[in-house]
């Protein structure tokens, strides 16, 4: 066994791989994206990108049903999704383990909301387990699927940004190949109709009060003694935080947070005097604990909102009086160190999409967007969306628009991307034919899951595990679905993408713009920079509009980054002067 350094991402692909999980499926997001990515890099397992998290969800039951072991990654948001087959999951359990990890991004680095995945766990009523580093979420992997297994019922892993992209050693084993579990035709287990379903309710609250049992001595609850006079009940990455700021107190680290050991946790604070309990998010073990009767502080001291980190909690522990303030002195001064430059979020240079936000907002439309970076076309100066919601909401916001305010509704676009219209897009489309209604719908097609790091979905023409695969044919697919107006145009083209606005608009009945072209990121072209005549340029800034990070005036004249700037000509077809001049060698990122 060798060691090696791993982030909590690659560390649950390996311990998927070591303790013989056979199918993997999931849709990616920040950040669980890198857990199937390195799962696909194993032999001998099959792994997939699912449209979305329920689909993968209902692939990885499916899987567990024919008695494999099964994986399925989602963000915490897709929680929300997978939430239909999930419920219903824990009644009918597993026959092969079965393990859903859920990547909570605590101060949404990269996410829409904060949510806790532990509240989903006691709705569903399923066990979840939540690693503090790399090696115990390659550890929990193998735990999961043998409480999975052990109880007949899913199991979640709850991992948290700092734990995902974190690195720290773990120990590297062998695979071992578990045999399929043999299956059994059992109607009154596997078909949820009423009479069946009433049966596995009360069969599921057997199943869960044998975990509580279970929880009492699960080795994932690990008491570290400290002086006792202050002790803290923990878990996750917050049990890290604690141990550095606290190496004097006693701790009850909870690796299984649900459902929690009652008994273990009344004992353990009798025996201090003072009881903290430390957690990100919401006070999810904090309100068991009161409920329980027992005296503790959290959220009176440690916030509710945002992610840890030491120095917060050190500033948190100073304030309740437990660290005095002299310990401040033991960290660093960083006062002399000079601010970190800011760098709003913007679109990426050549991005081939910025041209359309740019119109959108020149055409004065209302626009309801969508998940993925084309958010950012919302933030000035493009400002060219007016919300954001979840994936796959633009469409049927537009609708709805339209459906009330139908003079409104004749100027709204909803804006969507090619991955987020197979995510969730396609039923939201479906419902404006059905329905009659007349909404414009802008298709942004960069051939790829941009956002997370370049995905493959099913209109890519290619799988998680490399092999080509049929391509959906996007036109053909929205015709499909009843749509009368369809057109593709080049987003480059800023001409050729307003007629096709003004005429998606005009037409009687829903329209479909689909605007392609690929990400500029997949073609890795060399910088082609536009030229800018300074004797024409007037400093007028329109340029500026576009929000393009390789362009800035100095002096009132025109620069552009020769090493950022691919040549795109969208600036050379705003400017008013011809002060901008068209790349002159090589594709225009054609």
């Amino acid at each position: 066994m060798t060691r090696k350094m791993m982030t909590g991402n690659e560390a649950i692909a390996r311990g998927a791989y070591e303790y013989g999980v056979r199918l993997g499926a999931g849709y990616p997001g920040t950040p669980s994206t890198e857990i199937l990515e390195n799962f696909a890099r194993y032999p001998g397992i099959y792994a997939e990108w699912a449209p979305n998290e329920k689909v993968a969800l209902e692939v990885a039951i499916g899987a567990a049903m024919a008695g494999a072991r099964a994986l399925v990654t989602m963000k915490h948001v897709g929680v929300n999704v997978a939430a239909d087959p999930l419920l219903t999951l824990a009644y009918t359990g597993v026959n092969g383990g079965l393990v859903l990890v859920a990547a909570d991004d605590p101060g949404m680095h990269s996410s829409q909301n904060e949510q806790d995945t532990r509240h989903y766990a006691r709705l569903a009523k399923v066990p979840v387990l939540e690693p503090s580093d790399s090696q115990e979420a390659k550890d929990m992997v193998g735990l999961a699927l043998e409480i999975s297994e052990r109880f007949d019922i899913p199991v979640i892993l709850r991992t948290t940004t700092r734990v995902a992209h974190s690195q720290s050693f773990v120990q590297v084993g062998q695979r071992q190949e578990v045999p399929l579990r043999p299956y059994q035709k059992d109607v009154q287990k596997w078909l949820m109709v009423p009479a069946f379903g009433r049966l596995r309710r009360q069969a599921l609250e057997q199943r869960l009060s044998a975990l509580r049992e279970y929880a009492e001595s699960a080795p994932v609850n690990k008491i570290f003694p400290g002086e006792g006079k202050i002790g803290v009940i923990t878990s996750g990455i917050s049990f890290q935080y604690v141990r550095e700021l606290l190496p004097g107190a006693s701790i009850l680290k909870l690796g299984l947070t649900y459902p929690l050991p009652e008994q273990l946790i009344k004992k353990f604070a009798a025996g201090v005097d003072r009881l903290l309990v430390v957690e990100e998010q919401e006070p999810f073990l904090e309100d068991h604990l009161k409920q329980w009767g027992i005296p503790c502080a959290g959220k009176a001291i440690f916030p509710a909102m945002g992610e840890f980190s030491t120095a917060l909690l050190r500033r948190c522990l100073q304030q309740a009086g437990i660290l005095p303030a002299a310990a401040a002195e033991g960290a660093p001064d960083l006062s002399d160190m000079p601010a970190a430059p800011v760098r709003p979020p913007v679109l990426c240079a050549g991005c081939p999409h910025r041209g359309v936000f740019y119109l959108l907002n020149k055409m004065k439309l209302l626009v309801t967007g969508d998940i993925g970076c084309y958010t950012l076309g919302g933030l000035p100066p493009l400002s060219g969306i007016d919300s954001c919601v979840c994936m796959g909401a633009s469409i049927g916001m537009a609708h709805g628009i339209g459906q009330v305010a139908p003079e409104l509704g004749r100027r709204t676009v909803a804006v969507i991307g090619d991955s987020t219209f197979m995510h969730s897009g396609l039923t939201g489309l479906l419902n404006v034919v059905y329905n009659r209604g007349s909404s414009v719908v802008l298709i942004l097609d960069n051939s790829t899951t941009a956002m997370t790091g370049h995905q493959d979905h099913p209109a890519t023409g290619r799988t998680l595990l490399g092999q080509e695969a049929p391509a959906v044919d996007m036109v053909a697919l929205v015709r499909a679905l009843g749509v009368p107006h369809v057109v593709t145009v080049d987003p480059l083209d800023l001409k050729a993408m307003q007629q096709a606005l003004e005429e998606a608009l005009a037409a009687d009945g829903p329209a479909v713009i689909i605007a392609r072209r690929p990400c500029v990121l997949l073609r890795k072209l060399p910088p082609n920079p536009v030229a800018v005549d300074e004797d024409k340029c007037t400093g007028c800034k329109t340029c500026l509009k576009l929000s393009c990070p390789a362009l800035s005036v100095v002096d009132k004249k025109c620069r552009v980054d020769s090493i950022a700037c691919v040549g795109c000509n969208l600036c050379v077809q705003v400017c008013k002067f011809a002060a901008l001049q068209a790349a002159q060698r090589g594709e225009t990122n054609a």
